[in-house]
């Protein structure tokens, strides 16, 4: 124990050297150059002895750095390492950095390099799309199909039907540039009845709960429900941008012909090809370059999407939901790759969205705040009583129903994905941004915390030993109880 000690002690500060001492230097001699008059013309973009590309590689590495602090943070007090991380990118925006010390904000992500950022953040949000496409993929429940049924479509519309009710008194107060009341309804409609699937994932492998009744019944009704509120979201962008029913129709069409064409022969044809080339043992030169194309195809699939006027993350679910499962080599490429989009690039879209929200310019008045505690209220109660109402008429007992629906309350990063989505779409304003940012940060952040007072009978153990296909350890063999003797605190 005392060996791993020193090795954590080295470790934090081998990374203290490498990385934080680095950048104290640079700001350092940032600060003492601040006195000094900044030249003009093309020497201008030299400042501080810094390009434009010298800014970005600043930047790149201020951003990964904060995201994983933040996330560290995170786990410590409890939480997904997600929340911190997002709270990093709200941290380096307006809300914090630059209301407070507006120059260093400046300095660091200068509006020349903004766009070279954007690029990395929306590079990593289609490869992590296409990861969750890979979850849902291997979404398997055996048993209990009419109790899943049910907490999956209670899950979905009674939040829905609450949200899209009190947004239609809001509709002249926060509907955005696209001046459409029906698609600003249906989509807070929307915004209320998601679930983060791969945050409620995370949730569940960290406590031990993938295995557990409840833990299979919220990940099949998380899956149901937000592949059900992306093809919602599709139909209302359809709607903005089809100039016209004859548009949305001929996109509606297109769009149902390519999705047939991705879930029935491109997935046979990939099955197939994993089935006789992807089994073989780790090869660098072939693993990459499957990863390649692999890569290149959800690119090109995320393109061809924005296309017809469909948002280009459906283009990378669709990849996800058409990639072969069961397959060593295409198993190993695609964890890679969407490893990669969680851990490197994704924060570089928490950034983006934190550049869009200034939390402490949102001004509090009678309005914001009723409307806020109206609908982190309504959120919650919806989406934790609606399911366990469901669960509780299908043979489940009141307390494991209601765990079932707090861990379907998680909303996180598949929320911030779609407001983002409105807010670009100008189906939404700027303060109806902050308050849904606000909303799904909460409604995340309370899961543990409610997991916790309802206490560990709250879980129950699968009935039948079944096999786990996204590999995570935890959970229960056999008809034993579960791993998780006690929430973490």
């Amino acid at each position: 124990m005392r060996g791993e000690s020193r090795f954590g002690q080295r470790r934090w500060t081998t990374m203290a050297l490498i990385v934080t001492a680095p950048l104290a230097v640079i700001a350092a001699a940032t600060w003492m150059a601040t006195g000094k008059p900044a030249p003009a013309g093309e020497a201008a973009a030299t400042a501080h002895g810094l390009d434009k590309g010298g800014h970005f590689l600043i930047a790149v590495a201020v951003i990964l750095l904060a995201a994983y602090l933040g996330g560290l943070l995170a786990d410590r007090l409890g939480q997904p390492r997600v929340i911190g991380e997002i709270c990093a990118g709200l941290a380096l925006g307006p809300t914090l950095l630059g209301r407070f010390v507006p120059g260093a904000a400046d300095w660091l992500f200068p509006s020349g390099v903004l766009p070279m950022l954007d690029g990395l953040a929306q590079v990593g949000l289609v490869f992590f799309m296409f990861g969750v496409g890979r979850e849902l993929n291997g979404m398997r429940l055996r048993g209990t199909g009419t109790q899943a049924l049910l907490v999956s479509q209670a899950s979905l519309l009674v939040p829905f039907a609450a949200g899209a009710a009190v947004a239609v008194p809001l509709v002249h107060t926060f509907m955005g540039s696209a001046n459409n009341p029906v698609v600003f309804v249906l989509f807070v409609g929307c915004a209320l009845s998601v679930t983060a699937f791969p945050v409620l994932a995370r949730i569940l492998t960290d406590l031990g709960l993938t295995r557990t009744r409840q833990g299979q019944l919220s990940l099949f009704a998380s899956a149901a429900g937000d592949g059900a509120v992306w093809l919602v979201l599709t139909g209302l962008l359809a709607q903005l941008h089809g100039g016209g029913p004859a548009g949305v129709l001929l996109n509606g069409f297109i769009a149902a012909a390519i999705t047939l064409f991705f879930l029935g022969p491109l997935r046979k044809g990939l099955a197939r090809w994993a089935h006789s080339h992807g089994n073989a043992a780790e090869g660098g030169e072939s693993d990459a370059v499957i990863m390649v194309l692999l890569a290149a195809g959800i690119a090109a699939t995320a393109a061809l999407t924005t296309l017809i006027g469909v948002h280009q993350l459906i283009g990378a679910l669709l990849i996800g939901l058409a990639w072969p499962r069961g397959s060593a080599r295409a198993s190993r490429v695609a964890d890679r790759l969407s490893g990669t989009a969680k851990t490197v690039l994704l924060p570089f879209f928490f950034f983006g969205f934190g550049l869009t929200i200034d939390l402490g310019a949102l001004h509090f008045d009678r309005t914001a705040a009723l409307t806020l505690g109206g609908l982190l209220l309504l959120a919650t109660v919806t989406k934790i009583f609606g399911p366990a109402l469901g669960a509780v008429r299908t043979g489940m007992r009141r307390r494991p129903a209601l765990a079932l629906g707090v861990l379907l309350n998680s909303r996180g990063l598949t929320e911030l994905v779609i407001i983002q989505i409105g807010f670009q779409a100008g189906i939404i304003d700027q303060r109806m941004l902050s308050l849904l940012t606000i909303v799904a940060l909460a409604t995340t952040m309370m899961t543990r915390p409610l997991l916790r007072l309802l206490g560990p009978d709250a879980v129950e153990p699968v009935l039948e030993a079944q096999p786990d296909d996204a590999g995570e350890p935890g959970g229960t063999t056999g008809r034993g109880a579960p791993e998780l003797v006690s929430l973490p605190r």
